[in-house]
């Protein structure tokens, strides 16, 4: 399956992301305790908002760099300019400050399937899912390996926070994908392990960046790479579903 050149035809520099009329589903949940639990509840006006970004970007290169242990918040508050006080007051401590970048991602990741129905459209509803992942693997690299680290260690910090929930998050998307199967709208396939593999094959460009980079014969990423990544995967993930690439207006 290749795209058309209509298809190709208007698109732009930005991926989509669908930030629109997201329903509340069961993971938002572990998201909002993360917050509830790590962020203080301070009113977030214009300035705390931008400080809070430049501590999330710091806390991102650091603990991606350190990992848990060897992240200081001396460090952080270097890299982000601000006082050491400031992440304090916004975020507890350093274990607070890790949980809500960590609930930052979940957020991220959680938006682009979360509003999918039974009467969604599998093929664009799919589309976009992949897409927005590899648009996260590019636009947030390091806090996606920060995610698999946290995950490949156990979930030491936050099992708490994402054991259970992300249980019934996945068993209710997996329920919208056996409902499409139903209806005959796409192939018989285990909605689970569907998840997975559109889990891995995505985060796999900025988790194993340094290794697809060498093999693309390039230093750092290109734009075209996440691109043609997006083509590929749901061409090979839609084909697999006898489904096409849908023909989303940019």
């Amino acid at each position: 399956m290749v795209l058309s050149q209509a298809q190709k035809k208007g698109r732009n520099d930005q991926f989509y992301y669908s930030k629109n009329h997201l329903q509340e589903y069961l993971l938002d949940s572990a998201q909002q305790r993360l917050n509830a639990a790590f962020r203080t509840r301070t009113k977030a006006g214009r300035i705390r908002q931008q400080n809070e970004a430049k501590i999330i970007m710091a806390a991102e290169i650091e603990f991606a760099q350190n990992g848990y242990k060897g992240t200081s918040l001396n460090a952080i508050a270097d890299r982000a300019a601000l006082p050491k006080s400031n992440i304090l007051y916004y975020f507890k401590s350093k274990f607070g400050l890790y949980g809500a970048l960590l609930a930052d991602i979940l957020e991220m990741w959680n938006q682009a399937f979360s509003d999918a129905s039974i009467d969604s459209d599998p093929a664009e509803t799919l589309y976009r899912y992949i897409e927005a992942k590899v648009a996260y693997s590019y636009s947030h690299p390091l806090a996606s390996r920060i995610f698999a680290m946290e995950i490949i260690q156990g979930a030491p910090h936050l099992e708490e926070f994402l054991a259970k929930d992300l249980k019934k998050w996945l068993d209710d998307r997996a329920n919208v994908i056996q409902s499409w199967i139903d209806a005959g709208k796409m192939k018989q396939v285990n909605p689970h392990h569907l998840i997975f593999l559109i889990w891995g094959s995505t985060q796999h460009y900025a988790d194993f960046s340094t290794q697809v980079c060498w093999a693309l014969g390039k230093k750092e990423y290109e734009k075209q790479d996440f691109q043609d990544a997006t083509d590929t995967v749901a061409a090979i993930v839609l084909g697999g579903l006898g489904l096409t690439i849908p023909n989303i207006a940019r």
